[in-house]
Parts: C-alpha cells; structure tokens; sequence
C-alpha cells in the first residue's frame, strides 16, 4: 500500500489515504515517485472545470524511478530515472498523422481506466490524468514514461513534465518568438514563470510580466522579465506605453479567464500574437467584433501542452537546464508534503506563488 491524494468527487476535499497498487501488467510501468508538482490543472479537475472519472488519483508532472515493468516494456528498466508524460500520443491518429501529437486523439484514453483501490473500502480509483502522479508510487502505460535526462535530479525533472513543456513550448513553438522581440505574459504562476524563462532564452528585447498580485514582481525579474504589471483596467494601456505606443509583439496568456485573454489580444501590437495557455471554463465568453479582427490584423491561438512532442523537446529543455540557461529551481516557491496539496490548491486560487513541488 502506498499514500496518495485522492479527490472522492468533484468540488470535495482532497483525501489524503492509502491506495492498493497491482503489479504492473503487460505494458505498464511501476514509477516510485521522487518529486511532483501541483499544476492549475489539477485545480482544475478538483473543481470540475476539467472533467475525469471519479473517484481519481490527481497529479499530472511528476519524475521517479522505476521499481517493476510489465512484460513487453523494453525502453525503461527497474531501477531507471523517468519522467512522467500525461499525454502519451497514440502514433495513429489523424493528429499523429499530421505531426501534431500534442492534439493526439487518444492521449487521455487511460484516465477512464480503473488503475487502483482505496485501501479503507476497495473502491476504485482513476488516474486523474493517466499518470496520477500526486501518490508515492503509480502504475502506468509504458507510453506515460520518458527516459529522465541525465544530469539534471529528478526533484527538479518533474517541472519538465508539464510546467516547462508548457512554457517553453508557448514561447517556441505556438508563438514562435524571434530574437528582439517583445513578449507579455499574463500570469506568474508557475507556467508563467517557466514562460519568461523561455522568453529570455529566446532573446525578447522586453519581457513584460503581469499579475494581479504585486508580490510576484520579484520572482517575475528573477525569471526573466525586464518589466512587471500589476493588473488593472490599464493595463493594455500600460504594455503599449512600454512598448514605442505598439504594443508587444506576443502576449502569452496563462490565467484562462475572458478579461485576461481579451486583455492579452488588446496588449499586443497591429499584426501581433496571442497565445492563451490558460485552461478557462465554458462560462468564460471572449467577445470580438469583426471590424477590430480585420483592423488589427492580430493571430489569437490556442496551446495545447505546449505544443511540444515531449520525446523530443526534453533533451533540448535539459540541455538548457545543464547550460544554466534554464533554472527550474527558480519557478518553484514552496516544497511540500502530500497532505500539504490542499493548502497548495488555497495558494492557487488566492494567487499566490509559483510553484509548490511535493518532495516524497
């Protein structure tokens, strides 16, 4: 039996119980947990924003080692360092065909899947997002594991799995930021944080923070950027002043709330980008009128996961990582204990922070 942070329904409290694993059948992978970070997207899928099978196991970026492999896993080995993938693509589908395995079909095919009991009454649980990495040990498909690239602690490789992937890929691969260029990012969290890193690694000219909570300009300057907004009606207002009257080049949105993203397409320059990273809710309405979309000439876009082919981008964020170009330990502001996740979520919807990290 091993802990984990279980959400019995959604908009209930974490439990924080033990839960009975299986040993790993053909294709799967037994991962002893070294390290997992708490994301808006668990937030997300506590409150029902996100929709899963419950009861569920959440946690989605996480690093560990591999205790046991089921027959037919050959790329991973007891006793090897992974990170964990919460998307694993499928290869097959139309998405896959096209290359675009970050919109894979099947990606979240596991998540209705029964992987585990509750040890206090047998009940089944889900893996909240495949990997259900907020426990001591998961068990996984094979797809759901990448190798963890060496020199870099998997405490630290967690943040790979999702918050970097996520950041770096907004920055490089949806907005595709070009060196000289201005770039605002909407949300200091934890993907924010890891999205002015990128931004800088990038070569922006002027890095434009903002958020709702003027405690984060230091970590904001820590990361990367050259300029903090504290957000407010002006604050379009205030990007364009800091930007020759243009307004940036890219804004990259990280919240999901409507006023946020209007925001962000309203702070970029004529022929600007907008990419919204943020995971908004159905109620969350953007409203554009067709002359403005004609005037401004601006691309709005959504990233989904970065955009990232994770086999592929974690050597490039490693060698990052190696270089010192990319500091991983910048984005996280607290480390925690599994029963500390709920106070992690509170954090989260006050604004507070970047990133908690669970140590096991």
């Amino acid at each position: 039996m091993v802990r984990a942070a279980v959400l019995p329904a959604v908009g209930s409290p974490l439990e924080i119980t033990e839960i009975e694993l299986p040993e790993p059948g053909p294709g799967q992978v037994r991962v002893r947990l070294a390290a997992a970070g708490v994301c808006h997207s668990d937030l997300s899928l506590s409150n029902g924003t996100m929709q899963v099978p419950v009861p569920a196991v959440l946690g989605h970026e996480g690093a560990g080692t591999v205790v046991a492999v089921g027959e037919g896993v050959t790329h991973v080995a007891p006793g090897d360092g992974v990170v964990l993938n919460w998307a694993p693509s499928c290869g097959s589908c139309h998405a896959c065909s096209l290359g675009e395995v970050w919109l894979c079909a099947n990606a979240l095919r596991g998540v209705g899947d029964v992987y585990a009991k509750r040890a206090q009454d047998g009940a089944d649980l889900h893996p909240g997002l495949n990997v259900a990495a907020f426990a001591e040990e998961t068990v996984v498909a094979e797809g759901c594991v990448l190798p963890a690239p060496d020199g870099v602690p998997l405490t630290d490789a967690a943040l790979l799995g999702c918050a970097v992937l996520t950041g770096y890929g907004a920055v490089h691969h949806s907005a595709r930021v070009r060196e000289g260029e201005s770039v605002a990012v909407f949300g200091v969290g934890g993907v924010g944080l890891a999205t002015l890193q990128a931004a800088r690694i990038a070569g922006a000219s002027k890095i434009i923070a903002v958020d709702v909570s003027p405690e984060k300009e230091e970590l904001a300057r820590r990361a990367g950027a050259t300029d903090f907004v504290v957000a407010s009606e002006n604050t379009a207002r205030q990007i364009r002043g800091l930007t020759g009257k243009q307004g940036a080049d890219v804004a990259v949105e990280c919240v999901g709330r409507a006023v946020t993203i209007r925001t962000a397409w309203e702070s970029t320059r004529r022929g600007g980008r907008t990419t919204v990273v943020g995971i908004g809710g159905k109620d969350q309405q953007v409203s554009f009128n067709a002359l403005e979309i004609f005037h401004w000439g601006r691309t709005l876009s959504g990233c989904v996961y970065g955009n990232s082919n994770p086999a592929d981008d974690l050597p490039v964020l490693a060698e990052h990582v190696r270089s010192g170009r990319l500091d991983l330990g910048a984005l996280v502001t607290e480390h925690i204990a599994l029963d500390g996740i709920p106070a992690a979520f509170d954090n989260m919807l006050a604004g507070k922070g970047g990133r908690a990290l669970v140590l096991f």
